[in-house]
């Protein structure tokens, strides 16, 4: 046996042997009427005392203590203190998902927070890429565009000098046949055909 409880006996061998003398010393004072004396004028003040029995229920209260010490007091303390643990216990438990929860909470806003500006970015990146692409598409469809105007105006050229060309001989020759009804002469020749084309030369020239 340990010594706490070796004590905690001792006492209630003490206690238990301390009732005993009061619940029998109470007892026969009460039997013996040893306290009329000074029951009697506690009575006449109006205070019904019996010390006798007062003195025997000490006694029996002392006898009983440890009793209600071991079926009570004691398993109410161990009850209110397990109770209390498991509150606090729980209050921990409650405190940990608390921070768990903040923890976490911080870590969602973070994360999300970087997915925002990572979308932010690409969208950003898509439209500069849009951008330059259209930039490039312009500017491809703007050289196109002046190369087939230019194509356009070597054609127009290329076609109106053969149409002047045309037209020149056309000249010269109906020059050449109404020389030839005038005359009466054939003036189809190189000499006559040059000499009108000179002709048509400086009167292009004086315009």
């Amino acid at each position: 046996m340990s010594t706490p409880q070796k004590t905690s006996g001792a006492q209630a061998g003490i206690m238990a042997v301390i009732g005993i003398a009061f619940m029998l010393g109470g007892v026969y004072a009460s039997n013996a009427k040893s306290f009329e004396s000074i029951e009697k004028p506690l009575a006449a003040q109006g205070i019904p005392l019996n010390l006798g029995i007062t003195f025997a229920t000490i006694g029996v209260f002392l006898i009983l203590f440890k009793v209600i010490e071991t079926f009570f007091i004691l398993p109410l303390g161990e009850a209110i203190h397990n109770r209390t643990s498991d509150l606090e216990r729980t209050f921990a438990e409650a405190e940990s998902l608390r921070n768990e929860m903040a923890s976490m909470r911080s870590e969602y806003e973070r994360k999300l927070a970087e997915t925002e500006a990572d979308a932010r970015a690409k969208i950003q990146a898509q439209i500069s890429e849009a951008q330059q692409l259209r930039q490039t598409l312009m500017s491809e469809a703007t050289e196109k565009a002046d190369q087939l105007v230019a194509r356009a105006q070597q054609e127009i050229q290329s076609e109106k000098a053969k149409v002047i060309v045309e037209l020149r001989t056309s000249v010269v020759d109906l020059a050449l046949s109404a020389a030839e009804k005038v005359i009466g002469e054939n003036m189809n020749s190189d000499r006559n055909r040059k000499l009108v084309e000179d002709f048509i030369n400086k009167v292009e020239v004086t315009k």
